[in-house]
């Protein structure tokens, strides 16, 4: 039996001491407010059992993690038919690029980067009666939670700023790969992005990929094959152009956001949500990534 709650404790000390934390993304502004000494880890088994250290209770923005919510929403919708508008392949570029947009006539590589996020979106949108008020029912039904909500500050800020999101819309549009105004998909995808959530939170949404499409509550929301599918693309895509490193040195299926926040997953053992605001290079969080990468080591736990 794995003592997590001392490896996470370890995992804290260790990264109270780390002199380089990253860069906030402040391109956002309303992210360049966050207090770069947060960190926060959280960790949840299949046995419901929780573990944490840290700041692991305080919400913050989720940004491109919400990624996997409307993905899942979507493939629960549509099913297969989600892969005739985008694809299952890893770019190898960063999150917001648009050369490969244009190369594979808008169909996006992958729907975690922004593009292929996009195109969800606009499904979402075309499908549900009300989107932003259904999506964020089905958030709070996975997590049992009913206080998560959309910081609307973050997503005026990300509206405001969004040029390259506008860019990736029009583009898809050109390539009749967006049915609905790109104005109305944006908004939607804006506010998606704008979920704050703790890593508790994150942790307890995540768990339906550990067991098969259930939530903690025992009501499924994916089938075994969907679960399958979307972990595989969280291993290949969810850390964008660091997916390979992620792989190498944490060796789980993940998602990162550049607010910080990075939630790993081991299928029928655990999933696990960190936090700090830095980024590297990469837009992944530098803590974060550390985090991961000691807690696998020392469990000697990894899908590999």
């Amino acid at each position: 039996m794995v003592d997590f709650q001392s490896v996470l404790d370890a995992i804290k000390e260790t990264t109270d001491k780390a002199k380089d934390r990253g860069q906030i993304a402040d391109y956002i502004p309303e992210l360049a407010n966050v207090d770069m000494h947060k960190f926060g880890i959280h960790l949840l088994d299949l046995e419901q059992h929780n573990f944490s250290a840290g700041n692991s209770n305080e919400r913050f923005s989720i940004q491109s993690i919400s990624k996997v919510y409307t993905l899942s929403m979507a493939m629960g919708l549509i099913g297969e038919k989600l892969w005739e508008r985008v694809d299952v392949e890893p770019s190898g570029d960063p999150f917001n690029h648009l050369s490969l947009l244009e190369l594979e006539k808008g169909i996006p590589r992958n729907p975690l980067i922004n593009p292929g996020a996009i195109v969800v979106a606009d499904i979402l949108v075309s499908l549900l009666d009300h989107p932003k008020e259904d999506f964020l029912a089905f958030v709070r039904n996975i997590a049992g939670d009913n206080m998560i909500d959309y910081d609307e500050k973050i997503a005026a800020s990300e509206k405001l700023t969004g040029f390259h999101n506008y860019a990736a819309a029009n583009l898809l549009k050109s390539y009749n790969n967006l049915e609905n105004d790109v104005e109305t998909v944006l908004d939607f995808y804006f506010h998606q992005c704008s979920l704050t959530m703790s890593c508790a939170e994150l942790a307890n949404t995540f768990y339906m990929f550990i067991n098969n499409g259930k939530c903690r509550k025992n009501n499924t929301f994916l089938t075994k094959g969907q679960v399958k599918r979307i972990n595989a693309l969280m291993l290949t895509c969810g850390f964008y152009d660091e997916a390979g490193e992620f792989a190498f040195e944490v060796g789980l299926p993940g998602k990162s956001g550049v607010g910080g926040g990075i939630v790993a997953l081991l299928p029928n053992k655990f999933c696990v949500a960190a936090w700090s605001p830095g980024l590297n290079d990469k837009g992944n969080s530098k803590l974060g990534m550390l985090a991961l990468e000691k807690l696998t080591t020392e469990t000697e736990l990894s899908i590999f």
